[in-house]
């Protein structure tokens, strides 16, 4: 299960409304959901979390490109909603780089009779993704969360907390 919602500041403070990504097949489209929430190119927030698992922000000020920050990577990454934010940029991967195992550097040890060892080929793809924040952990600065206290915001409370901090709480609860 997941919750999206959008944070749009305006004059009269923020607004929020409930969203739903499974129209959203790219970054790019979401930044473009998050800039119709605002038509004055205010700044906007799109605010994910999964199951408890984890949580991203994804920031859009105007024109400029989004700024991303996900909580634990590995858990995102286990999501359709994840792999939106996980571009290669921000796992610092060549764009269009191979996710999958180097076959060179491959231990067979007796897969190669045909048996398989599921464990290993999914925890080889997981590795490649830390488990730990990625991106921008400064997103929140300007707007009254530091760095620290974003990177030590647990999943499960972590939008309430951002939104309280932004004075934002009461908005976010109507669409939640």
């Amino acid at each position: 299960m997941y919750f999206a919602a959008l944070l749009a500041r305006t004059e009269d403070g923020w607004e929020a409304s409930d969203t739903e990504l499974d129209d959203v097949e790219t970054l790019s489209d979401l930044a473009d959901l998050a800039r119709e929430a605002s038509p004055d190119e205010d700044t906007v927030l799109v605010l994910i979390e999964q199951e408890d698992a984890w949580f991203g922000v994804v920031r859009v000020d105007g024109e400029e490109d989004p700024r991303i920050y996900v909580s634990d990577a590995a858990a995102a990454r286990r999501s359709a909603y994840g792999e939106l934010l996980l571009t290669d940029e921000l796992l610092g991967r060549e764009p269009g780089a191979d996710d999958g195992p180097d076959l060179d550097s491959l231990d067979l040890d007796g897969t190669e009779d045909g048996e398989s060892d599921d464990d290993e080929e999914e925890g080889a793809a997981t590795d490649a993704v830390p488990h730990s924040p990625v991106g921008d952990s400064e997103i929140l600065d300007d707007l009254g969360i530091s760095e620290k206290e974003l990177r030590a915001l647990d999943a499960d409370d972590a939008l309430n907390t951002i939104a309280e901090a932004l004075g934002a709480s009461e908005v976010l609860e109507t669409v939640r």
